[in-house]
């Protein structure tokens, strides 16, 4: 069970780790007289560059980005966010953990959020969009983007899936008011644990880097003084940086390693009866981590996911609300948190099981062949890997075959 990145990791991020061990910087801050700029200060610049975002900011998870995009653009208590119903719970736990209410949006065929859904969810209270680039692939963002522009929302991108991918030329974490980034062991690139954002606003990065270390300004150049806040320390230490900045400097070899891949499984399948591919919003920009096959009913496709000793979509851990019990039952650490039981909350809003019938019946009929993320708990428990040679990504595509047929055969 690895990402991408994992099983890229070599002698340059061994290189850049050991530097940093042998200069006693740990830490990104250099508080004596070195001339030399941390891991994580190199890694926030080159990310900058590699993005054409004006500014970056290491945090030590995907999480606390989306949770330090979320503070730094205003989004708090008595707001509502609206997320698609197919997302890792990170995204929905850190609107919760703002005060702010999630509201449960469906995807298209896409698996990723519907436009159209989006502008019937929004009220009065509605604050914020994120836009989750699901399984790899870029969201609508032109769509989303009038939506939210149209209706004085943020829109904020759930990156984390996706690094380095594109949508029609622009670097997604870009389109949006900020970009959130994941670099666990299962993404395209990796630190083990660590998280980036992205952001073009001034105000906003100097709130986001206030929020990420304890209201300081950016790069610690006082406490922040036209808006100063409350922070949290969500810092990136040294280490994850270096790993991370050894990966940034080979995504393009990761990134067309994959596509190459997932040309030749996709090749090697060809067409099957009754399945029918992903839609993506742009084919140029995805990050090829996965190929999804869509079946003509729930039926088919969990009997072809069980005899490949897989799940389909809908069965895929907490990436899919009805398998959230912490949001079914709205748990919070207390029975008085925001923003389930507060005053700046009705209470009356609910999640039921089955309460996105679209959403239930794409994921329901869906089935991912592993090409870089290699996770049983995202559904990706078969398919190839990046180092997979053509004999293996043939008989993958042969076993598929088999399943189908079988299945077909007996419907």
């Amino acid at each position: 069970m690895t990402g991408p990145g994992y099983l890229f990791l070599g002698d340059e991020e061994t290189a850049l780790v050991q530097h940093a061990l042998a200069g006693r910087q740990l830490n990104r801050y250099r508080f004596d007289d070195s001339a030399e700029q941390s891991m994580v200060f190199m890694l926030e610049r080159e990310f900058e560059q590699r993005t054409g975002a004006p500014h970056c900011l290491a945090v030590n998870s995907g999480t606390s980005a989306i949770l330090t995009s979320l503070a730094a653009l205003g989004v708090g208590p008595g707001d509502e966010v609206i997320v698609p119903g197919y997302t890792f719970i990170a995204t929905i736990a850190a609107v919760v953990h703002r005060g702010a209410i999630p509201v449960l949006a469906e995807i298209d065929e896409s698996l990723t959020l519907d436009p159209a859904d989006v502008v019937r969810r929004i009220t009065p209270a509605t604050k914020a969009i994120i836009a989750v680039h699901m399984l790899g692939a870029p969201c609508a963002m032109d769509e989303l983007r009038t939506i939210a522009d149209e209706h004085g929302l943020v829109l904020i991108e759930d990156v984390a899936q996706a690094c380095g991918g594109r949508y029609r030329g622009r670097a997604l974490g870009t389109i949006g008011d900020a970009g959130a980034f994941s670099l666990n062991m299962f993404k395209i690139i990796t630190s083990g644990d660590g998280g980036l954002v992205t952001c073009a606003d001034d105000a906003v990065h100097e709130r986001a880097f206030a929020f990420h270390d304890h209201g300081f300004k950016p790069f610690r150049q006082g406490v922040v003084d036209a808006d100063s806040l409350f922070g949290m320390n969500l810092r990136m230490h040294e280490l994850s940086g270096a790993v991370a900045l050894g990966q940034l400097r080979k995504i393009d070899d990761i990134l067309g390693t994959l596509r190459r891949q997932k040309t030749a499984l996709s090749d090697a399948v060809g067409e099957l009866p009754g399945v029918a591919r992903r839609r993506l919003n742009d084919a140029d920009g995805e990050c090829c981590s996965l190929l999804v096959l869509r079946f003509e009913s729930v039926e088919a496709a969990r009997a072809v996911a069980t005899r490949l000793d897989t799940v389909t979509l809908i069965d895929s851990g907490r990436h899919y609300y009805g398998n959230m019990p912490q949001l079914l039952g709205r748990r919070m650490p207390t029975t008085t948190e925001c923003p389930f039981a507060c005053a700046a909350h009705p209470t009356s809003y609910r999640y039921e099981p089955h309460m996105l019938p679209r959403t239930d019946d794409i994921l329901g009929r869906s089935v991912a062949l592993s090409v870089g993320v290699v996770d049983s708990y995202i559904g990706a428990g078969f398919g190839i890997d990046p180092l997979s040679s053509p004999d293996e990504i043939a008989a993958v595509a042969g076993a598929l075959h088999s399943a189908v047929d079988e299945v077909v055969a007996k419907i």
